[in-house]
């Protein structure tokens, strides 16, 4: 089995907290070098009963059962290594994000190892989302299956509906407690163990699995045994958070909660936090694609950076490992029917827009879905996207204004478009609406594909005629 590199970073956002009343929860994922080709897909509801899942990544293996609902994904192009569905809503509006890669302590490992072919990152969405009506359910299933089968990996999972927004941790082999996000609140999830003090009496705010209390008790693992807090029986703490996790927290706290007096270094930032203001999409785009602005610590050197020691000195939200970043929205003031969108971005989030997708669909259009190890940006949005950031990078100074006008001018037109295909909506039948809503998505994703194509145009003519091997007869003389 490949060893995975910590990555991706997490946001969630309860209803009573942002601008419409939506619930959101959203994550980066990264990948441990800087190319995984993604995809868009929707997969029908099915019968599962019969199916002998094998996981290709670690060999886990369920006998699936039950009738299962249709569900969005962004599963890899190349499916040697599994599915990896990763991010998604079902038709009951139930969003999961699986997962945000974390770290269990050695302590606690040594008590309960991690299981090698046990419930993964790779298998989570397909195992929990077609199966599940509420966020709440979502929390339950992974649970009794991390129980059963162990997991081989130390994760953070979101779940949501339009009333609820939980964070789920797995800690060791088959430890797992999961927190409701405040109405009024949001979190941010680095590569740590997030979730704080646990009350086993709160049934309504706290799950966890029924062992974890004896468990505990049992190995004398609570350094501070007046309280139970997950992260500090659990987590790790240790030097390279410091660098690597908690200065996400930091920033996103900074963003959202200004009047905070808190160290980048900190380990004690808080998970749950309450915003200044109310959060809107484009806040949570800007914190996802976000790289220190405006701080001595941005890599790209901002007009407030530092020397290159302290742009170099915290990992970036926005790096070469960025493959796919979905924001899932699912709103309160519209008919379920289409509530839910999927604002998705492939490539390098700070560079590559967010396109909103309503998720009430059959299909998902063609560039989006289709996806392999060949380079073809013709063919293959999330190829297309990549392109784009090779050619920004190099000369990021230069072109920054127009990337940025550019996704200005993205996200200006897909607002506009859920306005507009949420009011048509209204109008159409049941029979038609989920081809009318996939028909719809396939027109905003042509518009954006072909801005793109456009502003790579653009820049390839800007750069070419920039270029520094120039020499015109008489430059010498």
């Amino acid at each position: 089995m490949k060893k995975l590199m910590s990555s991706c970073t997490a946001m969630l956002v309860g209803k009573d907290a942002t601008i419409d009343g939506s619930t959101i929860i959203a994550r980066d994922e990264d990948a441990e070098d800087g190319v995984n080709p993604k995809t868009f897909k929707v997969f029908p509801a099915k019968d599962y009963t019969g199916e002998h899942y094998v996981s290709k990544y670690n060999g886990l293996t369920v006998e699936m059962k039950g009738q299962g609902c249709r569900y969005t994904a962004t599963p890899n192009g190349v499916p040697d290594d599994g599915r990896w569905d990763e991010q998604g809503i079902n038709e009951y509006n139930v969003a999961m994000s699986a997962t945000e890669t974390e770290m269990t302590n050695a302590r606690v490992l040594g008590h309960d190892p991690l299981v090698e072919n046990g419930v993964n990152e790779d298998s989570m969405v397909y195992l929990v989302l077609p199966f599940v009506k509420s966020a709440r359910e979502g929390v339950q299933r992974l649970g009794r299956l991390i129980e059963k089968y162990g997991t081989g990996e130390s994760n953070g999972i979101a779940f949501s509906d339009k009333d609820e927004v939980w964070y789920f941790e797995t800690g060791g082999g088959h430890q797992w407690v999961a927190q409701r996000i405040p109405d009024d609140a949001y979190a941010i999830a680095p590569n740590i163990m997030c979730i704080e003090e646990i009350d086993f009496n709160d049934h309504d705010n706290f799950m966890y699995a029924p062992q974890i209390q004896d468990f505990v008790e049992k190995y004398h693992l609570n350094p501070n045994p007046q309280t139970f807090n997950f992260r500090n029986i659990f987590g790790t703490q240790d030097e390279a958070d410091a660098y690597y996790n908690t200065p996400r927290s930091w920033y996103g706290q900074k963003l959202f909660t200004p009047s905070l007096e808190q160290e980048p270094t900190s380990q004690n930032i808080p998970f749950i936090q309450h915003a200044e203001k109310k959060i809107a999409i484009e806040d949570v785009e800007y914190f996802l694609s976000s790289h220190y602005n405006g701080t001595p610590y941005d890599p790209m050197g901002t007009f407030a950076s530092g020397d290159l020691k302290e742009q170099r000195k915290f990992r970036s939200i926005a790096l070469d490992r960025n493959q796919s970043s979905c924001i899932l929205q699912i709103r309160h003031d519209v008919p379920a029917q289409y509530a839910a969108i999927q604002w998705i971005n492939f490539g390098f989030y700070c560079y590559s827009p967010y396109v909103p997708f309503f998720t009430n669909i059959c299909d998902t259009p063609a560039k989006y879905k289709y996806a392999t190890n060949d380079a073809q940006p013709d063919k293959s949005a999330y190829w297309l996207n990549k392109l784009l950031e090779v050619i920004v990078e190099p000369r990021y100074h230069d072109f920054i204004n127009e990337v940025n006008d550019f996704r200005d001018r993205c996200q200006s037109y897909g607002v506009s478009r859920v306005d507009k295909i949420t009011e048509i909506a209204q109008i159409q039948n049941s029979a038609n609406l989920i081809n009318y809503l996939t028909e719809q998505n396939m027109k905003t994703a042509n518009h954006v594909l072909n801005e793109t194509h456009e502003l790579i145009n653009q820049l390839l003519h800007e750069a070419l005629l920039n270029s520094k091997f120039q020499f015109e007869r008489g430059d010498n003389l």
